[in-house]
């Protein structure tokens, strides 16, 4: 009995040095006890390590595994919307818009999530839920390779004037990003527009019109009108006009 009080001890100790420390690097949490697995997130230098939990059972050697909270950003497939654009419960939440990509979680009932943007047949989603991940003792930060996927559309500087956008050409990059608040172009009192949506600055002004065909869940749009988002595509211009257009690739909010 005293060999068990003694040893009960010594993990009780050893738990809460772990809850005190401090990371002297910055280090990856990860969604599995594997080097290879996705990383779920990369805990910053100086701050403090999360307590271990055994609620996965006891993990491998040379692993904890702790919980870290949310809001995460993740990707599922459209067809796991229902109708009233909630995430069905069962899915799988990604780490980038593809499915070679590193699976975050899975989308159980009760679970808190909001669209922040739309990725051709994938959405964009901020996820409320805290997550058991896997820290592996002594590791530092992981190497680019087991990075997850980057977003296709990180953040950009500040909304260009309607002067500053690049002019369409030969010359001008395949896809670009572009700042601005979506508005639509539908109104009884005014000739119909070539495209239902166009993106403004502050002032109102068009920069250019949005080519949504692109991304399936265009009854979604309608979310998005009115507020400021972050598209990215290529610029051209209207068949027939020189009116720029956007073929949209990605779409979020700011």
């Amino acid at each position: 009995m005293k060999i068990k009080l003694t040893l009960a001890a010594a993990g009780l100790a050893w738990c809460a040095a772990l809850r005190a420390a401090t990371l002297g690097v910055a280090t990856a949490v990860q969604s599995q006890p594997d080097p290879a697995s996705a990383v779920i997130t990369v805990l910053k230098a100086g701050s403090e390590q999360p307590a271990p939990t055994d609620k996965v059972g006891p993990p491998p050697a040379g692993w904890i595994a702790v919980e870290v909270t949310g809001p995460f950003e993740g990707y599922v497939h459209n067809r796991d919307l229902n109708k009233s654009l909630d995430v069905e419960p069962g899915a799988s939440v990604y780490l980038a818009p593809k499915d070679g990509a590193g699976q975050l979680a899975v989308f159980e009932k009760g679970d808190k999530a909001e669209i922040t943007g739309l990725h051709g047949g994938w959405t964009q989603i901020r996820l409320d839920k805290t997550l058991v991940g896997y820290i592996q003792v002594g590791a530092s930060a992981p190497s680019a390779a087991s990075q997850p996927a980057a977003a296709p559309a990180p953040a950009p500087a500040a909304p260009p004037a309607p002067a500053a956008v690049q002019p369409a050409g030969e010359n001008a990059p395949l896809s670009k990003l572009f700042e601005g608040t979506l508005a639509t172009t539908k109104n009884r009192l005014l000739p119909k527009r070539p495209y239902d949506w166009q993106l403004v600055d502050a002032s109102g002004n068009r920069i250019a019109y949005v080519d949504l065909t692109k991304l399936l869940l265009t009854d979604q749009i309608e979310n998005y009108g009115g507020h400021a988002v972050v598209v990215l595509g290529s610029l051209g211009t209207v068949a027939g006009a020189t009116d720029l257009v956007i073929q949209v690739e990605a779409l979020r909010l700011k």
